[in-house]
């Protein structure tokens, strides 16, 4: 993804962001600062300790943000956690609360950077999958063994190689320092409450997009300000970007099942508890060469629709004429294509024997629909009437 224009907004509690590429609006997201974000480290209380399937137990604890979150008693690489209600344990969200199910928590904490991520209960160096520069990373994460104090982990984030040695070392630094104000709270505050927020999601976005970026338009002159320390593209003030650019209809669009393509034929988005489900339909098109391209173009949509609305976990896809994989070759590979450097992991797993595709997305926030609706209490999410 080639993104050239972020436009910031923030109106009263929520912060919106959208992602333009040359074709258009590619990724919209909205951060509500009294939610709990992904990355925010908290001390809470445990509420209640609930039974798991095999043997294992699990708790609801109050973060104070006005949902109870849950936490596994187990994780791996840590002792598995034995409380009570009552207690208070320092936790990280892992995943925000999306729909009826609250925040997901856990207290391996890691601590991201702009070139590491600090692991305190880790006891090892890794480097990001995406780096291109072996050599590099290579010397880097020696370095960065070298410099270990103790028993710790630090991960090696994509752009680490872009960084000069000095400026891998005063991170890490950085990084140790914010870990041990954390402890320092949580000796000294009283559960639930907040002891780590993440930066604003603007500047993570700016790093992950600075080759291609172009412009970025924020909503005042002190975050102009602080966006030109980061980026040298141009930088506008803009009040209500997202009415005068026309982000909040294009929200609205983003919330409709059906999702019509530029050739003929459309989708149908249907977002379930348990999954995704997308139809593609061809609108009565039954030519062989119509029905591959136009499987084409809505895989294309389709990936795209994915990353604009947030869609995640179990995404089932039933796309149009023969299911058979001489068929579907083109079209798996083309979401793979279009999905291969989505920030959320995707994995297409192929044909079902059903003959559907099928793709696993990494779960981090909340969908569109998830953040701009709620579930009608009268039919209870089915929207149908009875006679």
């Amino acid at each position: 993804m080639k993104a050239e224009k972020i436009i910031y907004d923030r109106n009263d509690e929520a912060s919106g962001i959208a992602v333009f590429d040359a074709t258009g609006l590619m990724e919209i997201d909205i951060y509500n600062e009294n939610r709990a974000l992904e990355g925010n480290v908290y001390l809470g209380r445990i509420s209640k300790k609930i039974n798991l399937a095999n043997d294992r137990t699990g708790f609801m604890v109050n973060i104070g943000d006005g949902h109870e979150a849950f936490l596994n008693s187990y994780e791996p690489a840590l002792k598995e956690a034995n409380m009570n209600e009552g207690q208070s344990v320092v936790v990280q969200v892992a995943q925000e609360k999306r729909a009826e199910k609250g925040a997901k928590v856990v207290r391996n904490i890691q601590l991201a950077g702009v070139y590491l991520v600090y692991c305190p209960f880790k006891f090892d160096v890794e480097i990001s999958s995406k780096i291109e520069d072996e050599q590099k990373a290579a010397i880097y994460k020696k370095l960065v063994q070298e410099h270990c104090q103790g028993q710790e982990g630090w991960i090696l984030r994509t752009v680490s190689t872009e960084a000069t040695e000095n400026q891998l070392l005063e991170e890490m630094t950085s990084l140790r320092e914010t870990y041990e104000n954390i402890r320092k709270k949580a000796r000294t505050l009283t559960a639930p409450v907040i002891l780590y927020a993440k930066e604003n999601p603007l500047f993570e976005y700016i790093r992950r997009y600075k080759d291609s970026l172009r412009e970025i338009v924020v909503d005042s002159p002190k975050l102009k300000e602080q966006t030109e320390a980061v980026f040298d593209g141009t930088v506008t003030v803009q009040k209500d970007a997202f009415e005068e650019f026309g982000i909040d209809d294009a929200i609205v669009d983003a919330l409709n099942r059906t999702v019509k393509l530029k050739h003929g034929g459309n989708l149908q988005i249907e977002e379930t508890k348990a999954f995704v489900a997308i139809d593609v339909d061809s609108a009565g098109k039954r030519n062989a060469g119509d029905i591959d391209n136009l499987n084409i173009e809505a895989a294309m949509e389709i990936a795209r629709q994915i990353r604009l609305r947030n869609l995640s976990g179990k995404i089932i896809i039933d796309f149009a004429g023969s299911s058979e994989y001489r068929f579907m070759k083109k079209v798996i590979e083309t979401l793979e294509e279009e999905l291969a450097d989505d920030i959320c992991r995707s994995r297409v797993l192929g044909l079902s024997r059903a003959g559907n595709v099928e793709i696993l997305r990494q779960r981090r926030r909340p969908s569109l629909r998830d953040l701009y609706t709620t579930e009608c209490p009268t039919c209870n999410g089915t929207g149908r009437v009875e006679p």
